[in-house]
């Protein structure tokens, strides 16, 4: 048993279960032994690699889209380039090589890069190490300066804690971790009741057994960023997996060494996530006063982005087995069966202002 499995049991044993969220928050940013305080989730040594690490296009046509936002806004002269979980900064090293080419977005962005963990500000300065901006780290958006936004999050809202609640013959219970009489992690159900107000109607009568996810973490960051864009301008483009209507099923899942896990076998050691609901990511950042328009999948947004487009000029004179790797990038990032539908991505605005590729119409 790990050093966190045991003082997550000690915790339970002491006070009680825990709600999932508590336990994906302990098991993902506990300053000694958390997943992203300790571990190398990214690329071929870690559990998942993301879109920014399968190609450079991926980056480039997200710069491409704050690019065309920014001329939307009407070019401010002072604006915050902000990217939420950067990852490696890889996303972002690809972002500003094609940024570079419009010395005044340079001259006008400061780029803000929100990330607690201490290592991973250390590798995102070496990857973005003679960039044509200089990051500034924050440990919350919230500390980003008030100003004119353009935001990116790529998997950012997927690792924030949920709460998970069972359809039982009394209503709607919330899930618990606690311990067996072994002393071993199990689910079970606690005595906190989901208000019937916070079931959508859209859902009907669930049968006994589904479960409910909620995101309250998430949804607070996006009323917040929603608020920012209402009161200073901007742009912020949310992708991630996730399902465009609320549902009811269980997505909380672990990744340990690349494979599917029990989310309660490897706490610090294992990855866990769970499906981004993006309709009530859009209602939140709506409630803070912005415009969120219809998301599309990334399969969608690229293509319309200039993918293929992109993939040819890339590939073009290049050995045959570089073009290869090249279409086969674009198959991972955009294909219906690998990333192009499970990935969706939601644009938010200020009044509606409309952003290529998105649709105008919420």
């Amino acid at each position: 048993m790990s050093a966190l499995k045991d003082r997550i049991g000690a915790r339970i044993a002491a006070e009680g279960p825990l709600s999932v969220a508590q336990y994906m928050s302990i098991c993902l940013g506990d300053p000694k032994d958390g997943y992203y305080t300790t571990r190398e989730p990214f690329g071929a040594d870690g559990d998942f690699i993301t879109a920014p690490e399968i190609s450079q296009m991926f980056g480039e046509l997200i710069g491409a889209a704050c690019l065309s936002a920014w001329d939307a806004l009407g070019c401010p002269t002072r604006f915050e380039l902000v990217e939420l979980g950067p990852g490696r900064g890889t996303l972002m090293a690809d972002f500003l090589r094609v940024a570079a080419l419009r010395p005044a977005f340079i001259q006008a962005a400061r780029l803000n890069l929100v990330e607690t963990s201490p290592r991973l500000r250390r590798i995102q300065a070496d990857t973005l190490h003679g960039a044509s901006l200089e990051p500034a780290f924050r440990d919350r958006f919230q500390d980003v300066p008030a100003g004119p936004l353009i935001l990116v999050a790529n998997e950012f809202f997927d690792a924030l804690p949920i709460h998970q609640f069972l359809r039982t013959a009394d209503g709607w219970r919330e899930r618990r971790i606690g311990l067996t009489a072994q002393g071993d992690l199990t689910f079970g159900i606690g005595t906190a009741a989901l208000p019937a107000t916070a079931v959508p109607a859209s859902l009907g009568s669930p049968p006994e057994g589904a479960i409910l996810e909620t995101q309250p973490a998430a949804n607070a960051v996006a009323e917040e960023i929603g608020a920012r864009i209402a009161g200073h301008g901007g742009v912020a483009i949310f992708i991630d997996y996730g399902y465009l209507k609320t549902a009811t099923g269980d997505t909380l899942q672990a990744l340990y060494r690349h494979d599917r896990d029990d989310v309660l076998a490897h706490p610090g050691e294992a990855d866990l996530t769970a499906h981004v609901n993006f309709e009530a990511l859009a209602a939140a950042a709506t409630r803070g006063g912005a415009t969120a328009l219809a998301p599309l999948t990334q399969g969608d947004f690229l293509l319309r982005s200039g993918l293929l487009e992109r993939a040819g000029a890339l590939g073009a004179g290049k050995p045959h087995d570089e073009q290869e790797a090249i279409r086969d990038a674009v198959e991972r990032l955009a294909a219906p069966d690998r990333m192009g539908d499970l990935f969706k991505v939601l644009a938010v605005t200020n009044s509606g202002l409309p952003i290529t590729p998105f649709d105008s119409a919420p």
